[in-house]
């Protein structure tokens, strides 16, 4: 199944001169989110891993799934002031703007390793961000995966450049 047929290009959203990728063709399909799981499933094989996180929101769609799945602890990484206990805040630029993740302090622990699971990558400002808030726990980064990779906006190299393990399944450009 090619799940890059599921995938709704929706231009100049959220703002002019963007290409918005949208998932929600795919999850809304019962046989390509079925596939789609199972092929971050198969790409998880790849990575030596304890717990799961997704970056909000769209990401925990996928990860849920994976983590539920394979029965492993799923980490949260919200949005700012969306966590009520104690936590750990990232603050980063993303294409068109900024923003800030946050995680609490007691989700990983030293030396976990964590796959980090997200809808897409752009420019990978959310993804550091996120390889950075688990870093604050002393938790790793076993790696990432990515359901829709924009290969032309560099944050998949950015990532491996950095010493990252990533895999996705689909290949966009970004425009």
């Amino acid at each position: 199944m090619d799940l890059k047929e599921y995938i709704r290009s929706v231009p100049d959203y959220p703002k002019k001169g963007i290409l918005f990728r949208d998932i929600t063709t795919l999850i809304k399909n019962e046989k390509a989110f079925t596939e789609c799981i199972n092929q971050i499933i198969e790409k998880s094989k790849n990575f030596e891993f304890d717990k799961i996180a997704a970056i909000e929101s769209r990401g925990f769609v996928f990860a849920s799934a994976v983590s539920y799945l394979l029965k492993k602890p799923f980490i949260l990484l919200r949005k700012k002031n969306k966590l009520p206990a104690e936590r750990y805040s990232v603050d980063f630029k993303l294409e068109y703007g900024t923003a800030t993740i946050e995680m609490h302090k007691d989700s990983i622990s030293k030396n976990d390793k964590v796959l980090i699971i997200d809808d897409l990558i752009a420019t990978g400002g959310t993804a550091k961000a996120a390889a950075k808030i688990i870093g604050m726990s002393e938790g790793k980064v076993a790696g990432f995966i990515f359901v829709i990779n924009l290969f032309d906006l560099g944050g998949c190299d950015s990532l491996v450049s950095k010493g990252f393990k990533v895999e996705n399944l689909i290949n966009f450009p970004g425009h």
